[in-house]
C-alpha cells in the first residue's frame, strides 16, 4: 500500500555534495562505470541518488553505503557535484546485512588450486556446521560450499589484514567467473534460484564500525558483499544531469534549489511513501 505525504512521514535528507567528498567503502566494478555513464547521459537524469553517511561531525566527507558504481560514474563523467541521500548510519532502523556469492559453473578443482594462490589464506576442509560456527566466531573469514565438501577460509591478523585476504578470495573470480548475490547460506538453497550454481561463498557479518574504519583508512571491502537496508530510501528522484554538471553553483545553492523543487512535487502530490516491501522490475 502506498501512502500520500502526511506530517508523520519524514522526507529523506537529499543534498548536493562534491563528488570529491564521497568515500567508497567497497571496491567498485570498473567494467560498469563507462556503460553507466552512457546510460546516465542518454537518460539525462540521475534516477536514484546514492546513499551516504557523514564520516565526520562537519560532514565534509561521506562514506558511500550504496551506489558505489553511480559515484564512480559521476567521477568518470567529471561531474563536480552529486545528489545523495544522507542517512544516520548509527540509526537502529538502518540494517547492515551480508550478501553471499553463488558461483556459476565453476570447476571445483580450479577453485581449490586458485585458493592456494591467495597470500595469507588457509583453506581447511570442515564439517558444514562447524564451518558455519567458525564463521560466526570470526575464526574464518569466509566459507566455501563446494557441494561435495565445505572449506573454512581463514586468515590471520587484524581487520585490515583479514580484509585484504577476503579481497584476494573475491578477486579470484570477480570479472572472470559469473556469480550471483544471494542471501542463502547453503549451496542447496542457492540452487533453488540459480540451478547453475556450483559453489557458494559465504561471508561474515560486518559491524558498522568496521565498515567506517576500513573506509576512513582507504581500505575497501570486496564489491557485492555488504547489504545495507535503508528505511525510506529515495527513488525515482530524476534530477537533471545538467544540474549535476553545473559548476557555476555551489552544492549549497543547488541544495536550496532542490528544497523548492521537492516542495513543488509535494504540493502536486508527486511524492509517495511505500511502507511495504517492494519488488521493482524495470531497474
Amino acid at each position: 500500500m502506498s501512502a500520500p505525504l502526511h506530517a508523520e512521514f519524514e522526507l529523506p535528507d537529499l543534498r548536493f555534495v562534491p563528488v570529491a567528498s564521497l568515500v567508497p567503502h567497497e571496491r567498485h566494478d570498473e567494467q560498469r562505470a563507462m556503460p553507466l555513464v552512457e546510460r546516465m547521459k542518454a537518460a539525462g537524469v540521475l534516477k536514484n541518488p546514492p546513499i551516504v553517511a557523514p564520516l565526520d561531525a562537519a560532514a565534509s566527507r561521506f562514506v558511500v553505503l550504496d551506489g558505489a558504481n553511480r559515484t564512480i560514474a559521476a567521477r568518470v563523467a567529471g561531474l563536480p557535484h552529486l545528489l545523495v541521500q544522507v542517512v544516520d548510519y548509527h540509526h537502529s532502523d538502518l540494517v547492515l546485512s551480508t550478501w553471499h556469492h553463488a558461483l556459476v559453473d565453476v570447476d571445483v578443482a580450479w577453485l581449490r588450486i586458485a585458493l592456494e594462490s591467495v597470500a595469507g589464506l588457509r583453506a581447511c576442509r570442515e564439517d558444514p556446521m562447524h564451518a558455519r560456527a567458525m564463521l560466526a566466531r570470526r575464526e574464518a573469514i569466509a566459507t566455501a560450499d563446494l557441494g561435495t565438501e565445505t572449506l573454512a577460509l581463514c586468515g590471520d591478523g587484524d581487520l585490515h589484514a583479514r580484509n585484504a585476504v577476503l579481497n584476494g578470495i573475491v578477486d579470484l573470480y570477480r570479472g572472470v567467473k559469473r556469480f550471483h548475490r544471494v542471501t542463502a547460506e547453503t549451496l542447496a538453497a542457492a540452487k533453488t534460484r540459480f540451478p547453475g550454481a556450483s559453489t557458494l561463498v559465504v561471508f561474515p557479518h560486518f559491524e558498522k564500525a568496521e565498515i567506517l574504519e576500513l573506509a576512513t583508512s582507504g581500505a575497501r571491502v570486496p564489491a557485492g558483499i555488504t547489504r545495507h537496508l535503508i528505511p525510506w530510501r529515495a527513488l525515482r528522484v530524476n534530477v537533471p544531469l545538467e544540474t549535476l554538471a553545473d559548476a557555476s553553483r555551489s552544492p549549497e545553492q543547488k541544495t536550496a534549489w532542490l528544497a523548492g523543487w521537492v516542495a513543488e512535487r509535494v504540493m502536486h502530490r508527486n511524492v509517495r511513501f511505500y511502507e511495504e516491501s517492494t519488488v521493482v522490475f524495470d531497474e
